[in-house]
């Protein structure tokens, strides 16, 4: 058989697998934070120092607008890097590339973003990866996958073939026109390698642009294990569709035909500034190897709660509270501002740190 006729074995790692760095991209002054500047910044540094205690960060920005000397004073070098890249915004999840094994080898899926379905302006966030690539700070190739419009805060992983997403963002006719379930599966199962593709039907938050991300509603575990949004009382706005989405998790199974271990996260109450109910929700969270990154809303039963549930899923795991109340003003939380890359991903890392500069 000639190589041109093999099939390329593909996977999709699980987020709570070993990391290079985590991408993030800092807020400036042209950005949506411009009127609240002071605290996004505090609460991204609050989400990096949290992460580079552990391992490396790559924080993005145009340097004519985030200061980069300021940043270098503020955070350890030796863990963080800045990189002078011009952005929109700060969603690095979704524009940030998507990793995946190829034959062995690592390979960066740079998707198309396009704002959350032509919401919002995304000229230059579309551009990260490339731009990231250009300058070299990638030991990975780069996949042109610019036909497809997805943002990785849209899919779930388990790492062994399961991909978990929902169908009211994939089939938004403002992302890959009318493409039906069946060929977005199709796509999804190839360009990951997955030969588990569920969607979700149900599930939605007050206030989320992103036409309901699974990050914001469900997230694979280990041991075939989904940590879910739970529906709150019954009086709560979001009560309806997150039951319906709790009924739903009951019936999917396995690639073995077995019942999901589900684990039930509290809602937390309704968070409402200025007449406007936002999307806050526990299952934003980051997993590093060896920490949990949760975003919580300075409502401390609840917040307590989900720190100790997700102890459940991950009990050799450190919770780490990141309060993360300016994020959910701009309708995103924490895991929406982190993207993973994996060990062998990004060029210049060595034992966990930054080795050159560039």
């Amino acid at each position: 058989m000639k190589k041109s006729d093999t099939v390329s074995l593909r996977r999709l790692p699980a987020e709570w697998e070993s990391h290079d760095c985590v991408l993030l991209a800092w807020p400036h002054e042209e950005s949506d934070w411009a009127y609240m500047l002071d605290e996004a910044r505090k609460c991204i540094s609050d989400v990096v120092r949290a992460i580079s205690e552990e391992e490396c960060v790559m924080l993005v920005g145009p340097a004519s607008l985030c200061l980069p000397s300021i940043l270098e004073q503020d955070f350890n070098p030796r863990r963080v890097r800045f990189v002078d890249v011009a952005t929109n915004d700060t969603w690095a999840r979704d524009f940030g590339p998507i990793t995946v094994e190829v034959d062995g080898s690592l390979r960066l899926l740079d998707f198309k973003f396009n704002g959350w379905g032509l919401k919002f302006a995304a000229d230059k966030d579309n551009l990260v990866t490339s731009a990231l690539a250009k300058d070299g700070r990638f030991n990975a190739s780069l996949e042109n996958r610019l036909n497809f419009v997805l943002e990785g805060g849209s899919i779930e992983s388990d790492g062994e073939g399961t991909v978990l997403t929902t169908a009211e963002c994939l089939l938004s006719p403002n992302r890959n026109g009318q493409w039906s379930e069946a060929k977005i599966s199709s796509y999804i199962s190839e360009a990951f390698g997955a030969g588990n593709v569920i969607f979700l039907h149900h599930g939605a938050l007050l206030g989320d642009d992103t036409d309901s991300h699974i990050d914001t509603l469900a997230r694979l575990a280990p041991h075939d294990t989904i940590l879910y949004c739970g529906p709150g009382e019954e009086g709560n706005p979001n009560y309806g569709e997150l039951v319906k989405m709790r009924d739903e998790l009951t019936y999917l199974r396995t690639p073995d035909g077995m019942p999901y271990n589900l684990i039930e996260l509290p809602l937390p109450e309704t968070v409402e500034i200025d007449g406007e109910i936002l999307p806050a929700t526990y299952a934003n969270f980051l997993i590093t190897p060896t920490r949990i990154l949760l975003p919580t809303y300075r409502q401390p039963k609840a917040d307590y709660l989900a720190s100790q549930i997700l102890k459940i899923a991950f009990p050799a795991h450190e919770v780490v509270s990141v309060d993360c109340v300016p994020l959910i003003r701009q309708h995103g939380s924490l895991h929406c501002v982190t993207m993973q890359l994996p060990v062998g991903a990004v060029a210049g890392i060595e034992n966990g740190e930054w080795i050159q500069t560039h």
